[in-house]
Formats: C-alpha cells, structure tokens, sequence
C-alpha cells in the first residue's frame, strides 16, 4: 500500500483474505454451445480455443 515498515495496517485480515472466494471463482466455461446453431465462424473459433488449450497443456507438462 505504499506504506512504510513501521505503519501498520488497521484491518488485521486485508493481507491474509483472498480478493475473490474460492466457491465464488468459476474455471471460464459457462456458456452452451449447440452445433444446430453454429455458424463457420463459431467453429473456427471453438477450433482455435481448442488448439490454444493442448498448446498451453503440453507447456504446462515441460
């Protein structure tokens, strides 16, 4: 915060408490996705978002 070493803090639990709750952090996929209803674009987009993920996966594994 921008503070010196000897001020401290007045709430006790500003340090230790996350930003958001665990129960209330979602991992991103919360959307349907129907195939009837997918246009080209829509596809090349899943493609991409696939590719991205065995590609950020297999940098994870090294």
């Amino acid at each position: 915060m921008g503070r010196g070493h000897k001020h401290k803090t007045r709430d006790k639990n500003k340090g230790s408490l996350p930003q958001v709750p665990k129960n209330l952090k979602r991992d991103g996929v919360d959307e349907e996705f129907s195939r009837e209803l997918a246009d080209q674009a829509d596809l090349e987009a899943q493609a991409r978002a696939n590719a991205a993920n065995q590609r950020q996966s297999t940098n994870r594994n090294r």
